[in-house]
This record gives structure tokens, sequence and C-alpha cells, in this order.
């Protein structure tokens, strides 16, 4: 049975692992759901769903880039298979 992960608790995986791979790598979801639930997909399968919606979150602010096939998505409308990653300072 999966711990009770908060919004804080996947927050903070999710940024830790991105900080770790750096800026132009990324992040299969699946790894944040993992860090936080453990190892057995009925431990981190139920994690999937909060870990899109903080993704989602964390695009809106900024913080991180949603991917689908290496280019950004829309964060209120994408489906699928997607990746994460920190934004790119683009210096303007």
């Amino acid at each position: 049975m999966p711990r009770n992960a908060t919004p804080d608790d996947i927050e903070a995986a999710m940024l830790s692992l991105l900080n770790e791979r750096g800026t132009g790598r990324n992040l299969d979801p699946t790894e944040v759901a993992r860090a936080v639930g453990g190892d057995k997909p009925d431990e981190w399968g139920p994690l999937m769903q909060p870990v899109r919606q903080v993704a989602v979150r964390l695009m809106k602010e900024g913080r991180i880039v949603i991917l689908r096939k290496g280019r950004p998505v829309d964060p209120d409308d994408f489906r699928g298979i997607y990746r994460l990653t920190l934004p790119v300072d683009s210096g303007a």
C-alpha cells in the first residue's frame, strides 16, 4: 500500500531529480512516482495522476517543462507519454 504522498513530497522529489539531471536532460514521470512511492507498481502506480497534477502546476509556474515527443506541451491539454525537464534559461 503506498504511503500518503503529499503534493509537496512529489514536488520536492521531482525538482530534486531534475536538478540532479541538469538542464537539457529529461526525466520519466514514473521515476518521480517511484522515488516517492517505492519500487513496486502497486506502490508507485497510484501516484502517477498526482505526479502529473504537480507537473502541470510547476509548468504553469515556469519551474519545469513538460515534453511530448521532445516538444513543450500545453499544460492544460496533453495526452499520452510525456517527459519532464528544466526550463532552458533563454536569457531574455
